[in-house]
């Protein structure tokens, strides 16, 4: 038989057989047994192609993944940002309502004043306010805050001011004994926690923890503000005076704001401007 018979033929059977299969559905038993058998080698086929997309999709997953967390991770560190910004905000809320609150209490004009510098060298203690002779600040005037008293002017520029803390060297300030009226004088040690009491006499009568008050003695600081409590009260043998050491109450070294104390004997407008060489007024707290 030629090709062309042969081909003929073949062409006339599948014919043939799409019809029949079409009319009659004979072939349903014939195509199911070639689909099982042809099921394993459309599955050998097919599974380089699907581990293939597996791995594709793996990668993909892991990249996504890593750019997910890297936003997460940036967005966390904002948020951390942020809330330490309302943490600070809060805290600095808390000590301005302080201040206010002493300012409510004081019967004397006071005024907030922001600390722009600490010097809290052993042998001069210092601190600079955003307040000056604009603002009516005057050397010698009160500084305190919502604790208790944290110093004195020492000079004033037209837009600041240098205050001397009460841990300063040369710092004196008369004091009494909430408890039994004792008076004495406070002076610094250079150091922002620890104060001396001194010319205390062996006899008199002065513990652990007395509160130690402004007396209202030398013409600086009203009477009645707290200073410092006593910490410590020792009885030297053959000493004149009792070896007393007292922790300020004011937070000489942490303090952000101050309240300037202007007394109810003070005429802000007739304070007069100081001398370049205006001599330090820690001298003139001598009772």
């Amino acid at each position: 038989m030629s090709p062309t018979l042969r081909l003929l033929f073949v062409v006339l059977l599948g014919i043939a057989l799409m019809v029949l299969d079409h009319r009659l559905n004979e072939l349903q038993t014939v195509r199911s047994v070639l689909a099982t058998i042809a099921h394993p080698i459309q599955v050998a086929v097919d599974a380089p192609i699907r581990a293939g997309s597996r791995v594709m999709e793996s990668f993909s997953s892991r990249e996504d993944l890593v750019v997910e967390n890297r936003i997460l991770r940036r967005e966390n560190s904002e948020l951390r940002a942020r809330q330490l910004r309302f943490e600070a905000l809060q805290a600095e809320n808390d000590r301005l309502r302080a201040l206010l609150n002493t300012a409510r209490q004081a019967d004397e004009e006071v005024q907030v004043a922001q600390i722009l510098s600490v010097d809290l060298d052993p042998f001069r203690q210092q601190i600079v306010l955003d307040k000056g002779q604009r603002d009516a600040v005057y050397s010698g005037q009160p500084v305190i805050d919502a604790d208790g008293v944290v110093g004195q002017i020492l000079s004033a520029e037209h837009a600041s001011a240098t205050a001397l803390l009460i841990s300063d060297p040369g710092h004196a300030l008369p004091v009494l004994s909430e408890r039994t009226g004792l008076r004495g004088i406070v002076v610094g040690t250079g150091n922002p926690q620890r104060l001396r009491m001194r010319h205390v006499p062996p006899q008199e009568d002065i513990r652990e923890g007395d509160l130690l008050l402004t007396s209202g003695l030398g013409g600086r600081f009203p009477a009645d503000y707290p200073v410092a409590r006593v910490t410590s009260v020792e009885r030297p043998p053959g000493e004149a005076f009792l070896s007393i050491e007292a922790a300020p109450l004011a937070a000489l070294d942490r303090s952000r704001e101050v309240l300037l104390l202007w007394t109810r004997d003070t005429d802000r407008d007739a304070i007069p401007t100081p001398l370049p060489a205006e001599r330090d007024p820690a001298a003139d707290d001598q009772p």
